[in-house]
């Protein structure tokens, strides 16, 4: 997975999805990025452990929580 960034760097991104790594993951692959192009994460962040992925220094961080985690409202409309 590593090798796919550099790749995706040298063939122009501006912007790369870090999709499924760990905090740790995500703090190496901002070691090798050194800032060439903007970062975001997504893919196994929740609201318990967003902060860890924020230190570990992407531009941008998903949190599926908030949409797919959300609770439901039973609303209707009924027009006459």
């Amino acid at each position: 997975r590593f090798g796919q960034i550099e790749e995706a760097i040298q063939a122009g991104a501006r912007m790369i999805l870090l999709d499924n790594f760990t905090p740790d993951e995500v703090r190496e692959a901002m070691e090798s990025i050194r800032g060439r192009v903007l970062v975001e994460v997504s893919g196994g962040v929740r609201l318990d452990n967003v902060r860890e992925y924020a230190q570990a220094g992407p531009d941008y961080i998903a949190v599926g929580a908030l949409t797919h985690s959300a609770p439901a409202a039973d609303i209707s409309l009924e027009i006459e």
